[in-house]
């Protein structure tokens, strides 16, 4: 029997003041949530955070990069004038976006748009604080490929993002932050987890499907091949 087609992950543009359930976050007006239950999340605690928000008013490049990413989100606001909730847009996957706009642009408009985002995402970036943060990527996980600890850095420490590398932790670079961070990206970008919310499936369900697969990765980059053996009891 084919399973039924899951229903879209709706996320709200908030008009009034809100308080994340999880993490305690306040979340002012125009700020992203998702409702969980009774509870509302801001998009860090709601696995949300890496994906980038598309506007809604290009019809083609909305169809094409909800095809091309595993996991999206559907942006709504309440209107008080029209008493509705109306869609804003998309929060999609980078990678599906870019091949998305590459799909609708001739090459050279597509190069230019993507040398635009590149250099916004940059403007966002405070460059010592992210070399700060990769290095302790590295220092705490040595087998975490510098490239990967670099995008971790990158992406934990994007300014206005409220994601945990703008902590206050964070900015001190303690190992609990850091390890949340290089725990986040691997559950998005070396298991399955994207797949399963996208199927439907809850969040912490989807966490417990893929908890062994990252910690295995975490160990590996920590440790190496295998992890350190506990020591001897005492006599």
């Amino acid at each position: 029997m084919a399973r039924d087609k899951p229903e879209e992950i709706v996320v709200f543009s908030i008009v009034q003041e809100s308080t994340c359930a999880e993490c305690g976050t306040e979340l002012g007006r125009g700020s992203l949530l998702r409702k969980e239950g009774d509870f509302a999340l801001c998009m860090a605690c709601a696995d949300l955070d890496h994906l980038v928000y598309l506007p809604r008013g290009d019809a083609g490049l909305t169809r094409r990069a909800r095809r091309f990413s595993k996991l999206s989100a559907v942006v709504v606001r309440f209107s008080r004038s029209r008493k509705r909730y109306e869609r804003q847009g998309l929060l999609v996957e980078e990678a599906g976006l870019t091949r998305a706009e590459q799909s609708c642009l001739e090459d050279a408009d597509a190069r230019a748009r993507k040398r635009d985002r590149a250099a916004a995402r940059r403007a966002v970036l405070d460059k010592e604080y992210v070399a700060a943060f990769a290095d302790a990527v590295r220092a705490q996980y040595p087998d975490c490929p510098s490239d990967e600890a670099r995008l971790i850095a990158e992406h934990a420490c994007a300014k206005h993002s409220g994601r945990v590398g703008r902590s206050a932790s964070a900015k001190q670079l303690e190992a609990n932050a850091v390890m949340l961070a290089v725990r986040a990206h691997v559950r998005h970008a070396k298991t399955d987890y994207d797949l399963l919310l996208a199927e439907g499936q809850e969040r912490l369900e989807a966490r417990d499907v893929v908890a062994d697969k990252v910690e295995e990765i975490l160990v590996r980059w920590q440790y190496g091949a295998e992890p350190p053996e506990a020591p001897e009891p005492a006599s």
